[in-house]
C-alpha cells in the first residue's frame, strides 16, 4: 500500500490525513532546537487550522547525556524536567493560538521512539524539522528526519530551518 504524499520541498502537504483529507492528530517531535522551532510554529498553525489535536513529542536520548568514558552529561532526571519545561512551553503557545495540545516526554533512541509514539497515538502526521547537516552529516549520523520519513505510518511534514536563523 503507497502512503500518501509525505514532503515537498515548499513545506507544503499535499491532502493530509485521512481519504477526506483531515487532520485529526498531528505529533510535533522536537528536540527543542532553534531549528525545531520553525516546525513548532508550522505544527500550531496547522492543528489551529484543521481543528486538530497537538501533540508535542520530545525524546530523551540516554546515549546523548553520555560523555566519552562512560560518565553523564546531565542526570536522567535533570534532563526529563528540561524537556519537560519545553514541552510545556510549546503545548502553552499552542493553546494560547487556539490549538488543543499535550505533550509527551518518551525514552529512547530518537527516530525509533518518535516512530513508535505516532503509532501509538495514532497520529496522522509527523511534523519535525530538519538540521540540514549536509551529506556527511547524514552519512556520519544519520537522519532522525529521513528515518521517520522512510518508516512512518502516517504522513511526514519535514520543515527546512528557517534560512533567517
Amino acid at each position: 500500500m503507497a502512503r500518501p504524499q509525505a514532503f515537498s520541498p515548499g513545506g507544503a502537504i499535499d491532502q493530509p490525513g485521512d481519504a477526506s483529507g483531515r487532520v485529526e492528530r498531528i505529533i510535533l517531535a522536537t528536540d527543542l532546537s532553534a531549528v525545531s522551532a520553525h516546525a513548532a510554529d508550522r505544527a500550531i498553525a496547522l492543528a489551529r487550522e484543521q481543528g486538530a489535536e497537538l501533540i508535542v513529542l520530545s525524546v530523551v536520548d540516554p546515549n546523548g547525556l553520555r560523555l566519552p568514558g562512560g560518565r553523564f552529561l546531565r542526570r536522567m532526571d535533570q534532563e526529563r524536567a528540561r524537556v519537560e519545561a519545553g514541552a510545556q512551553a510549546i503545548v502553552l503557545r499552542a493553546r494560547a493560538a487556539g490549538a488543543r495540545a499535550t505533550f509527551l516526554v518518551w525514552e529512547g533512541d530518537p527516530a525509533e521512539t518518535i516512530l513508535s509514539a505516532s503509532a501509538s497515538e495514532r497520529a496522522d502526521l509527523i511534523i519535525l524539522g530538519s538540521h540540514e547537516r549536509g551529506r556527511l552529516g547524514r552519512l556520519m549520523l544519520g537522519s532522525i528526519s529521513t528515518r521517520v520519513s522512510e518508516d512512518a505510518e502516517c504522513q511526514v511534514l519535514v520543515v527546512p530551518r528557517d534560512p533567517n536563523d
